[in-house]
């Protein structure tokens, strides 16, 4: 009986220290650069930035990073054991530009997919529901396909609506953190910058979602929210920051470390106290020499 209960309790030791050593896999998925003006929309340069800096934090331990360009429906052999998949892109909505998820809008009937397509999203859609995280940054919050955003509803808890209803604002903007604990923002305190925030997005009523940021400027109004997390039922998460045009914004700490912490929470770990810390190195791109 004692030999027994010590197998039991080396079995419960090494399972423990598994659980303990494992990696959270982070998969950065982003859109190839298909318009706009230098150091905007870098959506590679801008994941892998954020790549590098997951990868030297000073406070983190315990993961792994993997970094593809194209599209999440093309890596799903690397998505079915990610613990978070972050998508940086454009939109559905133009057929010469790439959403990291979804087909052009355009090449669909507006209500859902082809079978190929569906069949793979289904499998992504698992992932979510098995309790994988997902982090959407800026522009990839735009869908326009009816499925699509049904997708986005569930996984994230948003979308941005366009035909008048959502706004696209580059303004000086203040930014305050939400008036609630939530780890997302450990660490973060108000700032201001230029900025691109896609603002008024579609975001019913949903007990599962906490507001992080609140971006207020003379266009675009007072207290608008701009960034959110959302605990889906089954364990998983899902992390939306708005803001993310300028590449060199990713040099302001407060900015920064949102998205950092917003990702690492959204891969189920613990967020440092006071916040993911990692300097960038160099000066950011387009500052004066």
């Amino acid at each position: 009986m004692r030999m027994r209960s010590l197998f039991g309790l080396a079995a419960v030791f090494c399972l423990s220290f598994q659980a303990y050593a494992a990696d959270a896999k982070i998969v950065f998925v982003a859109g190839p650069k298909d318009h706009g003006r230098p150091n905007r929309h870098e959506y590679i340069k801008d994941l892998e930035a954020l790549k590098y800096c997951l990868d030297n934090a000073s406070n983190l331990g315990g993961l792994s990073t993997f970094m593809h360009t194209g599209q999440v429906l093309d890596i799903m052999d690397q998505v079915k054991d990610a613990d978070v998949v972050v998508v940086e892109s454009s939109g559905d909505r133009v057929e010469r530009e790439t959403h990291a998820i979804f087909p052009p809008n355009a090449k669909t009937d507006g209500k859902s997919y082809d079978a190929a397509t569906m069949a793979k999203l289904e499998q992504f859609d698992q992932r979510m529901k098995d309790g994988a995280g997902l982090a959407v940054l800026h522009y990839a919050t735009w869908v326009d396909n009816e499925k699509g955003r049904e997708y986005f509803l569930d996984w994230v808890g948003s979308y941005h609506q366009g035909q008048g209803y959502s706004k696209v604002l580059v303004n000086p903007w203040s930014v305050e953190p939400a008036k609630t604990n939530h780890p997302v923002l450990a660490g973060i305190t108000p700032w201001h910058y230029d900025e691109e925030f896609y603002v008024a997005q579609y975001l019913p009523y949903d007990i599962r979602r906490t507001p992080l940021l609140r971006a207020s400027s003379p266009e675009g109004g007072e207290g608008n929210v701009v960034s959110w997390a959302v605990q889906r039922e089954g364990g998983g998460r899902g992390f939306v920051m708005t803001g993310m045009d300028f590449h060199r914004n990713l040099w302001q700490d407060q900015h920064r470390r949102i998205l950092l912490n917003g990702i690492v929470w959204a891969a189920g770990m613990d967020v440092p106290a006071g916040g993911v810390n990692c300097s960038m190195p160099g000066p950011p791109p387009d500052a004066p020499q």
